[in-house]
């Protein structure tokens, strides 16, 4: 049973234009068609062809201009034209030997001006004329076919009809079909797909329709109904190249294989013609006639995939239905007017369907015409704003998906935003999500709306299922976190799918409370990672779960963490930890420990932590577990002794002190060389033995211990006797103190006698009197020696002086002429002092006379140095006598006179300075009585 689509009344919308075609530069109707006694007609190149029965073939331009020429001496039955070329095929009949086919060249003429005659082709056999009923051509890249039905029923196909030979002789002819019943109609079909079986040929008779492959020879029997003669015609690729078959009671398609779809298109119809994408139908109207008695038609334009009807009008004696230069045209009336209807713009098309509210229609018109992408997208937002107004809101926001990528969201959502329309609005943000354009904003009200519909099912697909949507993961994180703990674990799956560690370890540690989990999840990331979560949720972990979070740190900083193979080996800083032990101090001793045993080489600041933990007493504590301290205490000690320990100094004795850790604090002053702190430690502990016991093993090093356990002594007004006497002994074996300061350091001392010091003072007197008595020897040999220099000095200046030397002091040669004597009584060659280094001074004395002379300048440079002097003065104004001494040791206050060997030149030296006699030189040489040199 045929599935037939009933009619329900299809929309008539009017999509063409109705104009009578008129005389060039006139306001008649075009008459030329009026004198033509047209029989057949045909288009499709540029051009309509009409032929008569007076044997003419007549040419319409576009410009409507006519060319005529004769094809027959009787009537042209049939006429068909070549899209490709420019050429028509005729048939006619020229005398009795029957039906001919002729085909023109248009292109080329003849000398009369006529199209050239290609080629006849006859097609009565045996002397029988048999009628021809319909024609059909076909043509490609490669063959051009004509088809011819006859009225007994039988096709003939003739192929290559278009090659070069002037009259058509041969086998070329082939008869496809027998049949009985009248043939009724052809048409080629030659499918585009590689691979297909080449031209197809339907044939439809009055009682059936066949389709025939060509190059098969194969046959398809599509229906055993038939129609009559021009109601059927070839689709376009608009729909799929169907055959389509006219009946009274409706249009069937049909493919090459089988009937397709038909619909219940009604009445009695005359001619089936396709325009575009449109099925022109010309009915008999038996409803109404034209005044002159004649038939009236009714001409249909239907548009059959999107169902409705483009136009419809009623036409006096419809005589042929056309299509040419993007127009459908239609042969009308006996006086054969020419209209023409013109298909509306696509935009006037919609605005007819807009003021219809025709939104699908639309549509679908919309993309059968390739509007354009924001066109369609508009027509989208129209229909949904329709929808939404008619209160149709889940149609709407299918409408409205459509216009994403184009409109922007915000339009569609503040229509949404009603809790009562929140499922439409949750289709739209799934949507933006599916094509990657949602928003952080976009994903927060999404995860709303699936929460407040309370719909776990869709969270879970959208955050688990992975079907491609897109989407911000930290505010997918953020509300699921806010939407209580029904929606944790989706948080805690977007976090750790998305290596959002942050988020993950926040969740677990302030919502879920899961600290083993969030434990494990640190133990699974790579090292920078994981370092960067134990700093800031360490403290929380360790809280909770001491143990496994200290094994955990000690792979961290001691290199043993690598949870990739490719992973390089690093170490974390065990000192940036210390801060998350805050109420773990056992774990953090435990954790210390490790790592100074683990890295010998760590910083100062985990020794120095470490000592602190060794040290530290709670006072909480009342009773500390026996032998508790002594063993801290002890490993303190260790720790500082170690020789890899590198404590801070500083720090390390402020926390011995602290905490009063009498071990390590003297440990620390004496590896500080600080031997006053040690020996001030014992002062301030009352501990005499030990004090003198630093002053033994320090005094060496630092004589000073012996002054200030003197002084310590000096202030205690216990029987210190004997600590005393043995410090004395010490001052005076290495004389750190004058007696006086001995006598007045002890004067406070109430129970010092004067018999703990009688033998100290007696001894230092007896001293400083024997210094005495050498001080004054010492003075009296240098007056002696003073004046026996001015004596000389005054010998010198007033008598001459006799050199009676024997032998050169430099080469040891007798002495003899020319000679050189200086007044320090040496002689030498005048050849030998040449090669010496001054020839004014003697060699033997210069290297003596030279440190005397820088002796006499470092003096004068010092004599002008007052303003040092009494600044120093100031500054030691507890100890003024040394700093005088020291500076008239320098010469400061002394007087310089220095003698040269220039006439009159005199220089003031020190009274007490030993002048060599050699500074004075003469250079002038004589002989005198007696063989002396007198200078």
């Amino acid at each position: 049973i045929d599935s037939i689509m009933a009619l329900v009344k299809w929309r008539n919308y009017g999509f063409f234009d109705k104009e009578l075609v008129k005389n060039p530069g006139e306001d008649s109707a075009f008459d030329v068609l009026k004198d033509i006694n047209m029989t057949v007609c045909a288009s499709g190149r540029g051009q309509m062809v009409f032929g008569d029965s007076d044997g003419f073939v007549h040419l319409l331009q576009r410009d409507l201009s006519v060319t005529s020429f004769r094809a027959y001496q009787c009537r042209v039955s049939h006429l068909a034209q070549f899209k490709l070329q420019n050429v028509v095929v005729t048939i006619g009949e020229d005398d009795e030997r029957g039906p001919v086919v002729k085909i023109w060249n248009v292109e080329k003429s003849t000398k009369v001006g006529d199209p050239l005659l290609n080629r006849q082709i006859p097609l009565s056999t045996d002397g029988k004329h048999v009628q021809p009923s319909v024609v059909a051509i076909h043509e490609n890249d490669v063959h051009s076919h004509l088809a011819v039905g006859f009225c007994d029923g039988h096709v003939v196909l003739f192929k290559d009809i278009l090659k070069e030979t002037r009259f058509f002789r041969g086998t070329q002819s082939q008869q496809i079909h027998q049949d009985k019943d009248l043939v009724t109609g052809l048409a080629f079909h030659s499918p585009k797909a590689s691979g297909s079986p080449g031209a197809i040929l339907y044939v439809t008779t009055s009682s059936g329709v066949f389709s025939y492959y060509i190059s098969r020879g194969r046959r398809n029997v599509l229906d055993e109904i038939g129609c009559d003669i021009d109601c059927c015609v070839l689709s376009d690729e608009s729909a799929d190249c169907q055959f389509v078959m006219g009946r009274s009671e409706a249009v069937h398609f049909y493919d090459v294989e089988d009937k397709g779809p038909c619909f219940g298109l009604e009445g009695g119809k005359s001619v089936l013609h396709w325009f575009k994408s449109f099925l022109v139908i010309v009915y008999l109207d038996t409803r109404q006639r034209a005044p002159s008695g004649k038939t009236v038609h009714q001409l249909t334009v239907y548009d059959i995939r999107n169902k409705y009807v483009a136009y419809s009008a009623p036409f006096p004696d419809v005589q042929a239905v056309l299509s040419e230069w993007g127009a459908l045209y239609v042969v009308s009336g006996q006086d054969r007017k020419l209209f023409r209807l013109e298909e509306k713009s696509v935009n006037n098309k919609l605005e007819i369907l807009f003021k219809k509210n025709q939104y699908e229609m639309a549509i679908s018109l919309a993309r059968n015409q390739r509007y354009d992408k924001d066109g369609l997208v508009d027509i989208f937002r129209q229909y949904g704003d329709h929808l939404y107004a008619k209160g149709d809101h889940d149609g709407a926001i299918k409408q409205y998906v459509k216009t994403i990528k184009s409109l922007e969201p915000s339009y569609v959502i503040r229509r949404f935003l009603d809790a009562q329309r929140i499922h439409n609005l949750t289709t739209y943000l799934e949507a933006l999500h599916e094509q990657s354009l949602a928003t952080t904003d976009h994903t927060t009200l999404l995860l709303n709306c699936y929460t407040k519909l309370k719909n776990v099912d869709k969270m879970e697909g959208f955050i688990k299922s992975g079907k491609g949507f897109s989407f911000d993961v930290e505010t997918a994180i953020k509300v699921c976190r806010q939407a209580g703990e029904q929606y944790y674990d989706y948080a805690l799956f977007l976090a750790e799918k998305n290596q959002q560690h942050d988020w993950y370890m926040r969740i677990e540690i302030e919502d879920v409370g899961n600290y083993e989990r969030a434990l494990n999840y640190i133990a699974r990331l790579e090292f920078t990672e994981a370092e960067n979560n134990l700093k800031k949720y360490g403290k929380a972990l360790v809280n909770e779960l001491p143990v496994a979070t200290t094994n955990l740190l000690k792979q961290l900083c001691t290199g043993a963490w690598k949870r990739f193979p490719t992973e390089r080996v690093l170490k974390a800083k065990p000192e940036e930890f210390v801060h998350i032990y805050v109420q773990q101090k056992s774990q953090l001793l435990e954790f210390l420990e490790h790592m100074v045993k683990a890295e010998p080489d760590s910083s100062s600041l985990v020794y120095n932590t470490l000592l602190e933990l060794y040290l530290h007493r709670e006072k909480t504590e009342k009773l500390e577990v026996a032998g508790e301290r002594e063993r801290r205490a002890e490993r303190a000690l260790e720790l500082l002794k170690s020789p890899n320990a590198t404590f801070n100094i500083d720090q390390a004795l402020i926390l011995a002190q602290m905490h009063d850790f009498r071990a390590g604090i003297l440990h620390l002053y004496e590896k500080a060389r600080l031997y006053r702190q040690i020996l001030q430690y014992y002062m301030d502990q009352n501990e005499y033995d030990h004090v003198i016991e630093t002053c033994n093993d320090h005094g060496k090093k630092e004589p000073n211990l012996w002054i200030l356990a003197l002084s310590y002594f000096a202030r205690k007004e216990e029987d210190c006797k004997d600590y005393i006497a043995g410090v004395l002994a010490h001052i005076e074996k290495k004389a750190l103190m004058p007696p006086l300061m001995v006598v007045q350091t002890l004067a406070h001392n109430s129970t010092c006698t004067l018999a703990v010091v009688k033998d100290f003072i007696t001894r230092k007197l007896k001293e400083e009197s024997e210094q005495i008595a050498k001080d004054q020897d010492l003075i009296k040999k240098y007056r002696e020696d003073t004046e026996r220099m001015k004596r000389e000095i005054e010998q010198l200046k007033t008598s001459a002086k006799v050199f009676q030397p024997t032998k050169c002091h430099s080469c040891t040669n007798p002495i003899d002429l020319p000679a050189v004597h200086f007044l320090c009584g040496h002689s030498y060659h005048q050849a030998c002092l040449e090669v010496a280094e001054s020839e004014t001074e003697c060699p033997l004395c210069v290297e003596k006379n030279r440190e005397v002379l820088d002796l006499i300048r470092a003096q004068e440079q010092t004599t002008g140095l007052h303003e040092d002097f009494h600044t120093e003065l100031e500054r030691k104004k507890t100890d003024a006598f040394s700093v005088v001494a020291d500076y008239f040791g320098r010469g400061v206050f002394n007087k310089v006179t220095l003698l040269t060997d220039a006439p009159g030149a005199v220089r003031q030296l020190p009274a007490a300075v030993d002048l060599p006699k050699n500074i004075v030189l003469t250079t002038r040489t004589g002989r005198g009585a007696g063989g002396d040199t007198h200078f």
